[in-house]
């Protein structure tokens, strides 16, 4: 039996958020496994994709009449500007009469414009959460997250992870073995280690207070001196309790949770410049190997140490592959690791 997957597109349209999620669906084809994927937009005929690169052969809703998923592609129009009322009717219509309804990157936001993801969790690019969840306060962002489902309804985070969402889609229809043999075909993860925090970087939020704004600085000139709360306080010649108000106020969290963030990002940046674990957490504050990878763990899901040969340089990747062993099959194993 045939299942037919419906691609929202539109002009602007990230070209990976379709091309990852349809190689997907092509790879299960040739293992027998049958979808027909369709290209939709508000007015058929041709789109043209972010890097200037034509999608053609796309129909209306109404030509393209019921599909078994729908999947809304993302682009970064959906968050600079209003989210275009064609567009959100065209995805209204397709939606109703689909099974699954699905969403690569910003294409949360189509979804949550049309109240589809009200009270429930849904994910999308780590860049974009937080102004997901500030347009629309009733979606449970969650920002960590590589693919979420709740219900009918599956979101993912950005651009590559359309790929891991469609994996999960096919492994709903066809079983584990079928997705981890598209998994290693691709050379991608089934299910790829920690959550999409590992990827993101760090910046020093803004404050409107110019005692904060100074403290702030100190702090990102030097996060290994001393800023516990006590010491802060004394520097910004205020209170503890006032100089924890001012951090609520102004950012939204706690003195030392801030601090602990910016320490993180120092570290990460220390250890892609070639520091060691230990090097690493001396020269960001947190001084211990342990209490580094503690924090590690807690906020990326992976250790220093795997986070080091993740990013550091294509090769160590290379090397990281290399070394799981010496045949193809212990590769693809490395690289699809069953879930």
């Amino acid at each position: 039996m045939t299942h037919r997957v419906g691609f929202v597109v539109f002009d602007g349209v990230t070209m990976l958020d379709v091309s990852g999620p349809a190689e997907v669906l092509h790879q299960a084809n040739r293992l027998g496994h049958h979808y027909d994927p369709v290209l939709i937009s508000a007015c058929g005929g041709e789109v043209r994709t972010s890097t200037g690169m034509p999608l053609s052969g796309t129909m209306t809703a109404t030509e393209a009449g019921r599909v078994d998923t729908l999947l809304v592609a993302g682009g970064d129009c959906l968050t600079e500007q209003p989210v275009d009322a064609e567009l959100l009717a065209t995805t209204r219509a397709v939606a109703a009469r689909a099974t699954r309804v699905a969403s690569v990157c910003t294409g949360a936001f189509v979804l949550a414009e049309l109240g589809l993801l009200d009270g429930r969790r849904a994910a999308t690019h780590w860049r974009h959460a937080d102004t997901l969840a500030r347009r629309h306060p009733r979606v449970r962002v969650e920002p960590d997250a590589i693919h979420v489902r709740d219900g009918r309804f599956i979101t993912s985070a950005g651009i590559s992870a359309g790929i891991d969402l469609t994996l999960a889609l096919v492994e709903d229809d066809h079983g584990a073995d079928a997705a981890r043999r598209i998994a290693r075909e691709l050379v991608v993860f089934l299910q790829r280690p920690g959550g999409q925090s590992q990827f993101t970087t760090a910046t020093a939020p803004p404050a409107r207070n110019g005692l904060l704004r100074t403290l702030i600085d100190s702090v990102l000139a030097d996060p290994a001196a001393d800023h516990g709360l006590p010491s802060m306080a004394r520097a910004a010649a205020v209170s503890t309790r006032h100089l924890t108000r001012l951090f609520h106020t102004e950012l939204g969290t706690t003195p030392a949770r801030w601090v602990e963030r910016v320490r993180l990002d120092r570290a990460r940046q220390l250890l892609l410049d070639g520091h060691s674990v230990t090097s690493a957490a001396r020269h960001s504050g947190f001084g211990s190997d342990e209490t580094l990878r503690r924090v590690f763990v807690r906020h990326l899901g992976i250790t220093p140490t795997a986070y080091r040969q993740r990013f550091a340089t294509t090769g160590t990747v290379r090397t990281a592959i290399t070394e799981a062993g010496g045949t193809n099959e212990n590769r693809r194993q490395a690289l699809a690791p069953g879930r």
